[in-house]
């Protein structure tokens, strides 16, 4: 059987994604400080493209302007006339003390960036101002580098002695790790390098000079399960103590340290920039995009003019190659960004259009939104939306909010449409903030409230939603004392 080729015609649909494409919907999900440094490291690759500003603007108007002008006599700079020498010789020379204009060479500058401890440097700084061996150190240094942020001992004592058998021929004693583990237990801040929060606690007792007979190591060390249940009468019933005297013990508790190593976290706060700000002028909600760091760029004339030079010459095929593959990928990203940012803006109107009564009357207000009835309004697909919504913030005149707070489910309700799931939210947070604390509300209980004022919800979402707002159950909100 013979094999020959034939030609055919075949015509087939397919979505392909052109590089310009690629680009652009790369540019949407970014956030401000990932597009910033994205434009940073393009003007740094691309010869074609420049930062401009208002300012350079400005400036070659007034360029073009003095150009025109060149023909007019210039006149004399007066500080010409002055010998600048002369005048601040007695100030150079005849100062017996340091000249006010002395050079004086600053501190490097990475001897002026700084930041504050974190809790193993504070560890370390106690254990080296401690006089032990050196194997003694060695050890305590292996239980520092196992504790969690929280100060907690997160290695068995085990664990330590095996590390210790890899780099000694000799391991780790039980009585020296469990010296060692003392040690650090004697550091502050009180009750650190603990294995379970039980011991933390005790360990703090220890530190605050607590008797060793006394009502709080007693409940702490014999009924632990039924102080974490909160059943207090069992308590007072297993110690033969009347109710009322457990109170002060539980405060005393409660003044401990659950997470010792708390004042010692080094997370930093991080501030966000809106990528959109939301003002009322004039009765009528005005949209403004943030730009602010973000480099305006444009097309460099002078590549644009050794373009043109190139081709009337005829020659240089590599440079004009070069330079036309630069000079389009300039052209790609130009439009890519402004596509990006009247996509943002089309989202931004697109919200503030749905959810003017949030932005009105408060949280109350907030109409459930989903991203297709974005996307249906302004005419783009919901993954478009998706994006654009992404890691981005809108300062509004009721605060600083992301994008994605405005999309939330809704709920059925009896009379005036859906609610929105954050609006439960906050009438779930005000019932609670107004029960009475020896008879908190329960799961159950919210829900039949919730139905009397119209809103149809299931008890499993009740608690979900108080889970989601850190609110503990009734029976642990329920006041004892």
């Amino acid at each position: 059987m013979a094999l020959e080729q034939k030609l055919q015609l075949r015509l087939a649909q397919k979505l392909v994604m052109t590089p310009s494409l690629q680009q652009a919907i790369k540019l949407l999900q970014m956030t401000r400080l990932e597009l910033q440094n994205t434009l940073t490291q393009e003007l740094v690759e691309n010869p074609v493209l420049e930062e401009t500003d208002t300012i350079e603007e400005e400036a070659s108007k007034d360029a073009q302007d003095g150009e025109e002008k060149e023909a007019e006599p210039e006149e004399k700079d007066p500080m010409d006339a002055i010998d600048i020498e002369a005048y601040f010789n007695d100030y150079w020379e005849g100062s017996t003390g340091p000249s006010t204009f002395e050079y004086r060479e600053a501190p490097p500058i990475e001897n002026s960036l700084s930041r504050e401890p974190d809790l193993y440097d504070h560890l370390l700084w106690q254990l080296h101002m401690t006089d032990v061996s050196g194997r003694q150190r060695e050890i305590a240094e292996l239980v520092v580098g196992n504790l969690d942020p929280d100060g907690f001992l997160v290695a068995t004592r085990e664990e330590i002695r095996a590390m210790g058998s890899q780099d000694h021929d000799e391991p780790y004693t039980e009585e020296e790790v469990d010296e060692a583990l003392a040690l650090v237990q004697s550091f502050d801040p009180p009750g650190i390098a603990c294995h379970d929060l039980r011991e933390s606690l005790l360990h703090q007792l220890d530190e605050r000079g607590e008797p060793e007979d006394s009502l709080v190591r007693k409940v702490l060390e014999e009924h632990w399960d039924l102080f974490l249940k909160r059943q207090f009468p069992a308590i007072a019933k297993e110690l033969e103590v009347e109710l009322g005297d457990l109170e002060p013990v539980v405060e005393s508790i409660r003044a401990l340290e659950t997470r010792p190593g708390r004042k010692f976290n080094s997370e930093r706060t991080h501030y966000v920039e809106p990528d959109v700000y939301v003002s009322k002028i004039s009765g009528e909600y005005v949209i403004q995009l943030n730009d602010d760091g973000l480099p305006r760029l444009r097309i460099s004339k002078a590549y644009r003019r050794m373009l043109q030079a190139i081709k009337a010459e005829g020659g240089q095929v590599d440079a004009r190659n070069f330079i036309k593959e630069k000079l389009r990928s300039a052209i790609w990203l130009i439009k890519s960004l402004d596509q990006r940012q009247r996509t943002i803006y089309k989202v931004a109107e697109s919200i503030v259009r749905q959810q003017t009564a949030f932005l009105e009357a408060g949280i109350e207000r907030l109409r459930p939104m989903v991203l297709r009835d974005v996307a249906e309004d302004i005419g783009m697909h919901e993954s478009t939306v998706s994006r654009v919504v992404s890691n981005k913030y809108m300062h509004t005149p009721r605060g600083l909010f992301p994008m994605k707070f405005f999309f939330h489910s809704g709920i059925d309700r009896d009379y005036g449409g859906d609610i929105s799931s954050l609006t439960v939210k906050r009438k779930i947070e005000q019932l609670i903030e107004a029960e009475d604390s020896k008879r908190p509300l329960s799961d159950s209980e919210l829900t039949r409230v919730l139905k009397r004022e119209g809103i149809n919800i299931a008890r499993r979402t009740v608690a979900k939603y108080r889970d989601e707002l850190s609110i503990p159950s009734s029976t642990n909100r329920k006041k004892i004392f």
